[in-house]
């Protein structure tokens, strides 16, 4: 199913830098391959509940936590924003995209996919396309964004 796009939000939670440096390349990416799109990053620390709903596109963005004893959680800002704040949001269809951060010294490596999966479908959005993963550190993996940014504008493009 192709979309036409004109705006994406890239929704993320970050506290090491990983996933702010692949959404950061994503977008630089994009941005360079298809100028028409307005591209807004936001940090979840920042956004507002109908930040989910804004644009044509949202891409939602988290690493694998390991909080509590328990693995494979989100990271907890997202986790408050999204399972908290925005809880009652109604995703209209939107179609979601998922990028999911993992580490392979954990058993559930990159769980935060799931996790996005499950808010997007249980909010009435529609997941778009599959989940970028990145395994450990995400520096040297460019072209592994590369790749997803270049099918992602596939999947847009009429």
């Amino acid at each position: 199913m192709l979309f036409v796009i004109s705006s994406i939000t890239i929704l993320y939670a970050s506290t090491s830098g990983h996933t702010e440096y692949v959404v950061s390349v994503l977008s630089n990416l994009l941005h360079k391959k298809e100028s028409n799109i307005s591209i807004e990053m936001l940090r979840c620390e920042q956004a507002k509940p109908e930040d989910l709903t804004r644009s044509d596109l949202l891409i939602l963005a988290s690493g694998t936590w390991n909080i509590g004893g328990v693995e494979g959680q989100l990271n907890p800002l997202l986790h408050t924003f999204l399972l908290k704040d925005s809880k009652n949001i109604n995703l209209k269809e939107k179609p979601v995209c998922i990028i999911a951060l993992g580490d392979d010294r954990y058993y559930y490596t990159s769980r935060a996919s799931e996790h996005l999966r499950n808010f997007i479908q249980s909010n009435n959005g529609e997941v778009f396309g599959y989940p970028l993963t990145i395994i450990n550190e995400p520096y040297g993996q460019e072209d592994r964004i590369e790749k997803w940014a270049d099918k992602l504008i596939s999947l847009i493009k009429e």
